[in-house]
C-alpha cells in the first residue's frame, strides 16, 4: 500500500493530503514537524482510508502567513474536512502538537468525528509536568529527546553524507519553527483552558504515551485521563516521544481500538 498524494485550496492555502487504504476514514494530525513522514499510517491502511494532511505552512502545504494561534488551524481543519469528506465521520488521531489540535478539535466539534486518539499529547502546560522547551535543546541532541532508542530517531536526521539533504532538511525545520512559532504565540505550546475543554469531548479516547518521554512527560497522562470523559490509557514502557515510529505494534493496536 503506498499513499496517493491530494491537493486542496483551503481559503487560499494549498493544503496537500496523502491518502492509503479504504473503509473509515480517519485523520491524522502530525506534530510540531513532519521530520519523521507519515509512513507509520500505513499500518492502518488495511482496514481505514487514512488522511494525512500536512499543516499550513509545514511539509508540502503552502505557506499560511496569516496564522496567528491555534483557533485558525480548527478553522482551516473543519473547511478541509467539508471539502475533503463531506457527509463522512472520520475517527481523529492526533500526535504531539498534533493532539493538541485534536484536543480543540474534538472539544468544539465532537459530531464530526467517531473514536479519538490521542499520542502524547500537547497543550497541557501542567507546570507539575513541564514540557521541555524545545529552545533549550542542542540540535545534535534532539535525536536523544525523540525517542529512547535514539538509532530509531538518527534515521530521520542527516548524517553528513549527503550535503543536500542536510540543507534541505535544515530549511524545512526553519519553516516549519517559524509557524510552530507563530501556531504557540498567544499562550505557548498549549491554551490555560484545555481541560475545561476536553470535558467536552464525549467520544471514546485513547491516550498513548512513551514511559520514557522526554519532550512531554508521560506524568501527564493521569491529568487527561481525570478531565476526559470517555478515555482509557496506553502507556508504553521503554519508549520516547515518537511512538509509533519506535513502537510500529501500538499502531495495530490503536486500529483495534479504533474498528471495536
Amino acid at each position: 500500500m503506498s499513499f496517493e498524494l491530494r491537493e486542496y485550496d483551503i481559503g487560499g492555502v494549498k493544503t496537500a493530503v496523502r491518502v492509503a487504504g479504504r473503509g473509515q476514514p480517519v485523520l491524522f494530525l502530525h506534530g510540531a514537524s513532519t521530520l519523521e513522514g507519515f509512513d507509520f499510517a500505513l499500518g492502518l491502511s488495511d482496514r481505514f482510508r487514512v488522511h494525512c494532511p500536512s499543516h499550513p505552512g509545514m511539509g508540502d502545504s503552502g505557506d499560511a502567513p496569516h496564522l496567528s494561534g491555534m483557533a485558525d488551524l480548527l478553522v482551516h481543519y473543519l473547511d478541509l474536512l467539508d471539502r475533503m469528506l463531506p457527509g463522512e465521520t472520520p475517527h481523529l488521531i492526533g500526535f504531539s502538537m498534533g493532539g493538541w489540535m485534536a484536543t480543540e478539535l474534538a472539544a468544539v466539534a465532537r459530531e464530526r468525528f467517531g473514536k479519538v486518539v490521542l499520542m502524547a499529547p500537547a497543550g497541557l502546560n501542567d507546570p507539575a509536568w513541564p514540557a521541555t522547551a524545545l529552545g533549550g535543546i542542542a540540535p545534535q541532541d534532539f535525536p536523544g529527546y525523540l525517542t529512547h532508542d535514539v538509532s530509531v530517531a538518527l534515521r530521520y536526521f542527516p548524517d553528513g553524507s549527503d550535503p543536500a539533504f542536510a540543507e534541505s532538511f535544515g530549511a524545512a525545520r526553519a519553516r516549519e519553527g517559524e509557524t510552530v512559532g507563530r501556531i504557540c504565540a498567544p499562550f505557548g505550546m498549549g491554551h490555560p483552558n484545555l481541560r475545561r475543554m476536553m470535558a467536552r469531548i464525549t467520544n471514546p479516547t485513547l491516550l498513548v504515551w512513551g514511559e520514557n518521554d522526554r519532550l512531554l512527560p508521560a506524568g501527564q497522562a493521569p491529568l487527561w485521563i481525570e478531565s476526559l470523559g470517555n478515555a482509557r490509557l496506553l502507556t508504553l514502557p521503554g519508549t520516547g516521544h515518537l511512538i509509533a515510529q519506535e513502537r510500529p505494534e501500538t499502531v495495530t493496536e490503536i486500529g483495534d481500538f479504533l474498528i471495536a
